[in-house]
């Protein structure tokens, strides 16, 4: 094939697009891969936390969140399992660098091994739709208490009453201590006033205290499932 028939099948304008084709292949073949992404320090004096993160969406949007707001899977919020509600958040997934801020508003996940689950959007931001799971590392920017550490997880009692007289908490005491082991009285200082709090168990996670609260109620008592 001589040199003008070849021009007249590969004109200039097809060969030039052909060189940035192959640029851009090369290009991508040589980008970064995911364990060697720059990661973005984590600012000096913030609690911090790094673990498994999920996301929830659709099947909970419209419902209350345990602060009482409404699971909106547009707005950049998330569930922790021991953070106070109304926290904020810096979120980083540690796979690909993606950073965004979020609010604490709902409790969970109680899947074991994760620590965070994220609304849908807060999911997209980070690039975690289609994986499911991320690494993530958590920064405590604001909170409604001070947080010199994050808890992995809480623990969870049972509260029967609360009385502002001693007398009447022992009498509830011993009512329980007739059916149930472990029913304590636990002072709590408010201002001017002691409120005694009965109490009864100690639960690792909220599966086990729904449980006794549900035998408890069966009895006729009052029950709260309280975080403590």
């Amino acid at each position: 094939m001589t040199a003008e028939n070849a021009s007249q099948l590969w004109p200039a304008e097809s060969i030039s697009l052909a060189r940035v084709i192959i640029l851009f292949l090369s290009l991508a073949a040589c980008s970064v891969p995911p364990s060697q992404v720059r990661i973005p320090p984590s600012s000096d004096g913030r609690v911090t936390q790094t673990g498994i993160a999920s996301w929830y969406g659709p099947g909970f949007h419209g419902k209350p969140t345990a602060s009482g707001v409404i699971y909106n899977q547009n707005d950049l919020t998330a569930a922790h399992q021991t953070l106070p509600l109304g926290t904020r958040v810096m979120v980083t997934n540690l796979e690909n660098g993606r950073s965004t801020e979020i609010l604490i508003n709902d409790r969970g996940p109680f899947a074991k091994g994760r620590i965070l689950d994220l609304s849908y959007a807060a999911g997209e931001t980070l690039g975690m739709i289609g994986p499911g799971t991320i690494p993530v590392r958590i920064e405590v920017i604001d909170s409604p208490h001070k947080i010199q550490s994050i808890r992995a997880s809480l623990d969870y009692t049972l509260q029967l009453g609360s009385f502002s007289q001693l007398e009447n908490a022992q009498q509830l005491r011993d009512r329980l201590a007739k059916s149930f082991s472990d029913v304590t009285i636990i002072p709590l200082q408010r201002k001017d006033v002691i409120y005694y709090r009965v109490q009864l168990g100690n639960f690792s996670n909220r599966g086990a205290a729904e449980a006794q609260a549900r035998q408890v109620a069966q009895t006729g008592f009052p029950v709260v499932i309280m975080e403590k």
